[in-house]
C-alpha cells in the first residue's frame, strides 16, 4: 500500500511537469481537442499502468513521449479496421484516408500544417516530434524506436515532399 501511494505521488509529479507539454502533443498528433483529451487520458493510464517498467536512469519525458505516439499509432490502426472503412475496396485506400485527414488549421501557418498533415503519418509524426516538440535526432529515434538514421531519412522525405506539396501550391 505504502508503494502504491508513493507512485502515486510520483506520478502527479510528472503530470504537474510535463502534463502542459504531453496534452500539447496529443492536440498536435489528433484532428481535434476531443480526441486529444482522449489521447492525453489514456496515456496516463499506460504511464500509471506501465510505471514499474521505467528506468529512472533516463529521461522521463522521451518514454512518456514514445508511450503518447504508440498509444496514437494504436488508435489510429483500430480506426482504420473499424467497420465505418468497409466501403472502401483495399486497405490502401483507408490508410490513405487516415493519413490525409486535417488539423485544424493554424492561422499563419495553415498551409505548411496542412501540408504536414498530408504528410504519410510515419512522416509526420517524426517532423512532429523534430520540429514541433523539439527533440533532437537521438530523442526522436528513442521515442519512435527506430535508429537515428531512419529519423534522419524520414525527415528528408518530409522536407522534399512538404517543399514539392508547398511549391504546387503556389503555382495555381
Amino acid at each position: 500500500m505504502y508503494m502504491k501511494g508513493g507512485a502515486e505521488s510520483l506520478i502527479d509529479q510528472y503530470i504537474r511537469q510535463y502534463g502542459k507539454r504531453l496534452y500539447g502533443l496529443c492536440l498536435t498528433l489528433c484532428a481535434n481537442p476531443v480526441d486529444a483529451d482522449d489521447l492525453y487520458q489514456d496515456t496516463w493510464l499506460k504511464v500509471v499502468k506501465n510505471i514499474s517498467h521505467y528506468d529512472e536512469g533516463r529521461a522521463f519525458e522521451p518514454w512518456l513521449t514514445r508511450i503518447c505516439v504508440n498509444t496514437y499509432r494504436n488508435r489510429l490502426r483500430r480506426i482504420v479496421k473499424s467497420p465505418i472503412f468497409d466501403a472502401f475496396s483495399n486497405t490502401e485506400e483507408k490508410i490513405a484516408v487516415m493519413e490525409n485527414v486535417s488539423a485544424p488549421e493554424v492561422e499563419d501557418y495553415s498551409r505548411l500544417h496542412g501540408a504536414i498533415n498530408r504528410l504519410p503519418e510515419k512522416l509526420r509524426i517524426t517532423v512532429i516530434l523534430f520540429y514541433f516538440r523539439d527533440m533532437d535526432i537521438g530523442q526522436t529515434a528513442h521515442a519512435l524506436n527506430i535508429p537515428p538514421g531512419t529519423v534522419k531519412s524520414r525527415l528528408s522525405k518530409a522536407r522534399k515532399l512538404l517543399k514539392e506539396v508547398l511549391s504546387d501550391e503556389t503555382n495555381l
